[in-house]
């Protein structure tokens, strides 16, 4: 259908924003009913306060997402579902079409950032036939699925790994286990187990920030990782980050480019993010980066998932923990006998392998989600 037949309207002609209600006892509910705030889905309850299937928009707080729920729903005080005037108005094409607005700009000017209900009535909106905004809604709702089936994947993996690696190593429940343990300075272990430094079995390494003030060194084709491009990662994989610097910049960080596989993590604020490099990187202070000589360096990320407490005892600092290199490499860990890990390894590597195959999948449908979005709110795309 040609985008000749879309109507230019504005919300306020088509839909209203519905005030949430305040709500006791949802955060720890084994009930069935999705409870929503400004940033999401907060909790459960046992009846809901929206009866169909439609849009959540935060109404309080610096941020304020867009979300939808596909089934009968409560929303709190923090927030605004979004209720139809019109029968034509397909509830989960209003969530895409949300999607392409700044919701955080429209600000009601109150000490509390808040949603204006005016500013978003007047908010302007191309409108397709309802047979249009269901094919568009189609579209995108199943590339949405297919991002978060593989989602679900990537964490189910996640935590078959990490389930392994502790029953092996930290229960020592691993093939061919005898019972017979041995004293050693962490304590009993099996036999023929050893205890070793991570200095010694780990390389380790640093980074720092070139000089935001010398534009000489940012803007490159070289990768630059911060914490930050860790933090909101779905698996343990990194794919990409924010920034680039020049190879002037690179020359500005002593371990330099790091090589594909490396593991980093976040040494303060907080400690304990992770991410295998699928790329070349350089880091910035926030990192400790590591490759192991001996073992691998996924090993080592579940050997860190189980043993984070003690990472963070080892910790200074007044305003922030964070453990330093040095601290770091002063920590001992139990190591299995190199067939055990080898036998672990294959299992590990195969599971690595699918996440970072997924992880890549994901980005892409991502990507090609937002580059087909705007095209069609706007009918550049004619469906």
């Amino acid at each position: 259908m040609s985008s000749k037949d879309w109507i230019s309207t504005i919300w306020g002609e088509i839909a209203t924003l519905e005030y949430g209600k305040s709500l006791k006892d949802y955060q720890n509910s084994k009930s069935d009913i999705p409870v929503y705030g400004t940033n999401g889905l907060i909790g459960f309850t046992t009846k809901s306060l929206c009866k169909f299937p439609s849009v959540i928009i935060g109404r309080k707080g610096a941020y304020r997402g867009v979300h939808f729920s596909n089934r009968p729903f409560y929303v709190i005080d923090t927030a605004f579902y979004l209720k139809p005037k019109i029968e034509k108005l397909d509830t989960r094409f209003a969530y895409y079409q949300l999607l392409t607005k700044d919701i955080n700009s429209m600000d009601s000017g109150s000490a509390i950032p808040s949603t204006s209900r005016e500013d978003f009535y007047n908010l302007e909106l191309l409108l397709p036939p309802i047979t249009t905004q269901k094919r568009i809604a189609q579209i995108l709702s199943s590339l949405d699925e297919k991002i978060e089936l593989n989602l679900q994947t990537i964490a189910t993996l996640e935590a078959i790994a990490q389930a392994i690696f502790k029953e092996w190593f930290v229960d020592f429940n691993f093939p061919g286990a005898t019972g017979e343990m041995v004293e050693s300075e962490l304590g009993l272990i099996p036999k023929g187990w050893k205890v070793g430094r991570l200095g010694d079995i780990l390389e380790i390494k640093g980074g720092t920030t070139p000089s935001t003030k010398d534009q000489k060194y940012w803007g490159g084709n070289n990768f630059f990782a911060t914490p930050k491009d860790l933090s909101n990662l779905k698996s343990p994989v990194l794919l990409s980050t924010e920034r680039k610097i020049t190879l002037d910049g690179v020359r500005q960080i002593n371990s330099g480019i790091l090589p594909v596989g490396t593991l980093l993590m976040s040494s303060r604020a907080p400690i304990g993010y992770l991410a295998i490099t699928n790329l070349p990187v350089s880091i910035n202070q926030g990192f400790i980066a590591i490759n192991a000589k001996e073992y691998s360096n996924y090993y080592f990320l579940h050997w860190i998932k189980e043993n984070i407490e003690i990472l963070i005892s080892r910790a200074n600092g007044s305003t922030f923990l964070e453990i330093s290199k040095s601290n770091f490499r002063e920590i001992t860990c139990i190591l299995p006998p190199t067939d055990l890990f080898q036998k672990f390894n294959l299992i590990d590597q195969s599971i690595l392998e699918i996440l970072i195959n997924n992880e890549k999948e994901t980005q892409n449908l991502i990507s090609i989600r937002e580059l087909i979005l705007p095209k069609l709110m706007n009918g550049e795309i004619e469906l």
